[in-house]
């Protein structure tokens, strides 16, 4: 997930990212600064830094931690489900009076490590390849659980539709029962009312 968006100086903003149980989740971010008087957005964000948060499905707080202007997070998540990653800059202007625009590059990586190219290339071409191949393997193990943690989700929804499609069928049969009962009970009703006002 790569992506950017703005946000107020004082506001926070979240994103919900689904990950399996006990993997790695890694995360790359950039503050821009909005300058009035160029009229665009700075480079970097000098003084300003950014409260990264991340909760669980069972809104259990894993990490909440201040980083600078550029900074990489991580976590490893210990139940699968939708775990929600917020950012909020650590401007001690008052909300009133910060109405700097920002903009925040965001990058996440779930199951992978980031490949720092300066390691691998001060290395000789064995060891380039022996990390590049323990890189596939992790890639491979992260698939390999995703795939697992799909499945898991997979069938939890068709047993939940089937047992939907159960309690709709019963509801139609006690539905037509009710009203073949009150068919009955009115027949019976016209039936005794006729007879009694002699009229069959």
């Amino acid at each position: 997930l790569a992506l950017y968006f703005h946000s107020g100086e004082r506001e926070e903003k979240c994103v919900i990212e689904d990950v399996p149980s006990d993997t790695l989740v890694t995360g790359n971010y950039k503050i821009q600064k909005w300058d009035m008087d160029k009229g665009e957005f700075l480079d970097s964000a000098p003084g300003l830094g950014m409260f990264v948060t991340v909760t669980t499905p069972t809104a259990e707080v894993i990490l909440s931690k201040l980083y600078g202007p550029t900074a990489t997070f991580s976590f490893t998540s210990y139940m699968s489900g939708e775990h929600v990653i917020c950012l909020q800059s650590n401007s001690t202007r008052l909300v009133a009076f910060a109405g700097s625009k920002l903009r925040i590059h965001l990058d996440i990586r779930v199951g992978e490590h980031f490949l720092d190219e300066a390691v691998v290339q001060a290395k000789d071409k064995v060891n380039e390849v022996n990390v590049r191949i323990e890189h596939l393997l992790e890639q491979i193990h992260h698939i390999s659980k995703e795939q697992n943690y799909e499945r898991e989700r997979e069938e939890k929804f068709r047993k939940t539709s089937e047992q939907t499609n159960s309690n709709i069928l019963w509801w139609a049969v006690v539905q037509t029962l009710i009203l073949v009962s009150i068919g009955i009970w009115q027949i019976k009703s016209l039936r005794d009312f006729f007879i009694a006002k002699k009229l069959v």
